[in-house]
């Protein structure tokens, strides 16, 4: 395979855990260089030194949350001064609260769900675009999920905030025609990363439950799809993957082995 990654500028939120942390290794055996951001500046750290262990070219961390806009714009300006452009904009920042049906929902996981799977992707794109206009080829792909296609029971907000995702999406395609630039998402069905436990309020019986009986994707199977669709070449852009285990045939239909 080609590698069209080698010596390019990757900016990766989320960097700290999960598919971001994954999805930032896997750039840096390609040869990037690497802008990651999170809230957890110690788990960043640790991921550098990864990163850099793996062949990165470079890789810098800085503190950001995606739910503030003056958190936002002070990353991009870190940015900015650090590297002078981007190339590969991994917009993975995000998560689920809470597993409440409408009529049981808190107002504080409903926020907290829209400000990062959605605002966050605004925020976060509108301050990088200005680092990736003047470089065509260049690619931005947001982290969405199956639950963007496919509503459930207890996700209405999720899935919600995920399907603007996708919208979003499909908007920034059609505003960046005639750039360059190019932009898709990535979906992913039922994967073992920390998304539960978050979900779930820390509880780990629950947390383990949802992948009993089943070999989920990893975070390594996600951000391999990540990679992949970043190292197209210039005239080639990858709308959509969606992707799931063998296990799940839709959010509401898995099947499981009995342990």
């Amino acid at each position: 395979m080609s590698n069209r990654l080698k010596d390019k500028w990757a900016l990766v939120t989320g960097a700290s855990s999960g598919f971001g942390a994954e999805t930032a290794r896997q750039l840096a055996a390609m040869g990037a260089n690497l802008l990651l951001g999170a809230r957890r500046e110690d788990r960043l750290g640790q991921v550098a030194a990864e990163c850099l262990e793996r062949g990165a070219a470079s890789a810098h961390i800085h503190k950001m949350d995606v739910t503030r806009t003056a958190s936002v714009n002070k990353f991009a300006d870190w940015a900015g001064a650090t590297a002078g452009r981007v190339d590969v904009l991994i917009n993975n920042a995000g998560g689920a609260h809470g597993v409440e049906r409408v009529e049981d929902g808190r107002d504080d996981d409903w926020e907290a769900m829209f400000q990062s799977n959605a605002l966050g992707i605004l925020r976060v794109t509108r301050a990088v675009l200005p680092l990736m206009k003047s470089h065509p080829g260049g690619i931005i792909l947001n982290i969405g999920s199956i639950a963007g296609r496919v509503a459930y029971e207890g996700g209405s907000a999720y899935c919600a905030s995920k399907a603007a995702e996708r919208s979003i999406t499909k908007s920034l395609r059609l505003e960046l025609n005639g750039t360059g630039l190019r932009v898709g998402t990535i979906d992913p069905g039922m994967a073992e990363t920390e998304f539960s436990m978050v979900r779930l309020k820390g509880d780990r019986a629950k947390a383990d439950a949802v992948y009993s009986g089943v070999e989920p994707l990893s975070a390594g199977d996600v951000a391999e799809a990540i990679v992949w669709a970043a190292n197209r070449p210039a005239h080639v852009c990858i709308d959509e993957i969606l992707m799931m285990c063998t296990a799940q045939a839709a959010p509401y239909k898995v099947c499981r082995v009995e342990e």
